[in-house]
């Protein structure tokens, strides 16, 4: 393909100032649309994922997003003539299945290290800090092993996985902040002003659904059915939800004052001032200011952590895992069960057992200021 291939112990080396992350990208840049600036083989692969796979055109967007920056790294990190091209402004049109069979796991290794030492994290700032987060990074993992998988084992356009063996970073294990019980009870009765109905209706669904953000901005009035919502959640997977009499309260005494709208939101369940369906940030920004009215800590809380204390509040009070499982629609079992570790009574129960549990230090006696002895 008359490209040089350079060795890869060296790219962190070469390219901090080489890699150039720093030129401002427009926001529209990042929401393209995939076909326009895909080469054939990932526009079929993102198609298949967005209508085979089912997958939200958010994950879909962040494959293509990962995909196109790992296949700007692999000509950069091959070609000289690009080292001092702006990274947004590699082309990876050109990238076939010829390009694709000569990546070797060795090719792979070096992109690793660019995204610890020398991905820029924001890549508009001028005050960037470098290197992905081993989150992050996994992620990134993920998108190429689902990537390489494809070409193997569904379309069998490569004989072998060059990262069949490849391991992801290791994560730290870390357990999700909540809000207790009454802390939870102050924040609903914070709830005051403007627009008092929805946010106390929306604050109330976090805390006892455990929904999650894109689902709460979802909802629909015809997703209503008696007790019950129809959620729908991550790739395209509908649940139903029970409600219990807060939620049912909470629903009655917002759709009281919701105005009613004409137009495409006119079925959105939560709406904006501006009578539109309300937007992720509108919720960001609600969920914030009340926290903050309560008294919280709201750089230390989010939407998303009011979802983590419902589910530990329902493990808490006796839900079997299962059922919470349910409730929050995960997939798996083991992401649900991180949260019978925040508050476990077992655990407790295991601390006062120890016979050694109530042993305190004893009290020496005092030692006299005149000669050193004891009182």
């Amino acid at each position: 393909m008359g490209i040089d291939i350079i060795e890869q112990n060296k790219n962190f080396v070469q390219y901090r100032g080489g890699y150039n992350t720093s030129k401002s990208i427009s926001i529209s840049s990042f929401m393209a649309n995939y076909q326009d600036q895909s080469p054939q083989i990932l526009r079929d692969f993102l198609s298949y994922h967005e209508t085979i796979k089912a997958h939200s055109q958010k994950t879909v967007d962040e494959y293509f997003l990962d995909l196109r920056n790992f296949f700007r790294y692999m000509k950069q990190s091959r070609d000289t003539a690009l080292r001092d091209v702006p990274w947004d402004e590699i082309s990876i049109m050109d990238v076939n299945i010829d390009f694709i069979r000569s990546i070797t796991l060795t090719d792979i290794y070096g992109y690793l290290t660019y995204l610890s030492r020398d991905r820029a994290q924001q890549p508009n700032s001028d005050r960037t800090e470098y290197g992905l987060s081993a989150a992050t990074r996994a992620r990134k993992i993920a998108t190429l092993r689902s990537f390489f998988n494809y070409l193997t084992q569904k379309i069998h356009l490569l004989p072998d996985n060059p990262i069949k063996e490849l391991d992801s970073p290791k994560l730290m294990k870390t357990l999700p902040k909540y809000l207790t019980l009454d802390e939870s009870l102050e924040l609903l009765g914070s709830v005051d002003g403007a627009n008092s109905e929805r946010d106390y209706c929306i604050l109330t669904f976090f805390l006892n659904c455990g929904l999650r953000i894109s689902e709460l901005i979802g909802l629909n009035l015809s997703d209503i059915q008696d007790d019950a919502l129809r959620v729908l959640g991550k790739g395209n997977k509908v649940r139903i939800v029970y409600l219990n009499d807060a939620c049912k309260d909470a629903l009655a005494r917002y759709l009281a004052v919701r105005r009613p709208i004409s137009g495409k939101d006119q079925n959105a369940l939560f709406l904006s001032t501006r009578n539109q369906r309300i937007s992720r940030s509108n919720v960001h920004a609600l969920v914030k200011k009340h926290l903050s009215h309560a008294g919280l800590d709201s750089s230390q809380y989010s939407s998303h952590k009011l979802r983590h204390t419902a589910a530990t509040l329902m493990l808490q009070n006796g839900v079997d895992v299962k059922a919470v499982q349910e409730v929050l629609g995960h997939e798996h079992l083991n992401t649900t069960e991180i949260y019978t570790h925040i508050d476990n009574e077992a655990l407790r129960v295991a601390a006062r057992a120890n016979p050694l549990g109530k042993v305190k230090q004893k009290k020496k006696p005092l030692a006299s200021p005149e000669d050193g002895t004891a009182n």
